[in-house]
């Protein structure tokens, strides 16, 4: 039977948490530690931000650690191409975009030290190619970060819980009163985690 992996030796750290409670934010703050700490870290990855219109949010774009950046999802129809894409609550999902920006970040090289992906969620999931991708960073022992959305309604998506239930994963969950000490927590496991790789 597969145990989950013993704390501190996991090399699949996984933060989750309701929208809006900072998950992004962690990530960014955790990678702006390690990069001040270890400044020759090879890090690959994106996170995804929202795009705001005055003040409402009208969609969701990748931005890759490299600093490149495109659309995810938007609320306004942009092109009769659009109508066919797949739909998350009102925002319509540009999976090619998403992929030309995603999948290089997630191909595995020599000399990487960290894996960022922000978020394994349902608008990701759309791309057929992204979760086997993943599998491939979990498998290649490799640090990997990510975030994932918490179940809705008791019910979690099937790749994300396949990630939730993977042998080596840590689940870390986000609320508004453990943000500082996550972040430390999760920032010591990933030093250990390059001190041993």
């Amino acid at each position: 039977m597969a145990m989950a992996a013993a704390p501190g030796s996991s090399k699949c750290l996984l933060v989750t948490g309701p929208p809006g409670v900072g998950k992004t934010t962690l990530i960014t703050r955790v990678l702006e530690a390690l990069r001040t700490s270890h400044p020759h870290l090879t890090v690959q990855g994106f996170y995804t931000r929202e795009v705001r219109e005055g003040a409402a949010r009208g969609g969701f774009e990748v931005v890759t650690l490299d600093g490149r950046r495109g659309p995810l999802a938007s609320s306004k129809v942009s092109s009769t191409e659009s109508f066919r894409w797949p739909t998350v609550g009102k925002y319509k999902v540009d999976v090619a975009s998403f992929e030309s920006l995603a999948l290089p970040q997630l191909q595995i090289k020599e000399g990487i030290d960290l894996f960022i992906v922000d978020e394994v969620g349902k608008m990701e999931l759309y791309s057929s190619s992204f979760f086997p991708a993943v599998l491939r960073v979990l498998d290649s022992n490799i640090p990997f970060l990510a975030t994932i959305p918490v179940p809705k309604f008791g019910r979690d998506i099937p790749g994300v819980a396949r990630l939730r239930n993977h042998p080596g994963a840590t689940v870390f969950t986000l609320n508004p009163g453990n943000r500082d000490a996550m972040k430390d927590t999760i920032y010591s496991q990933i030093v250990n985690l390059l001190r041993n790789h």
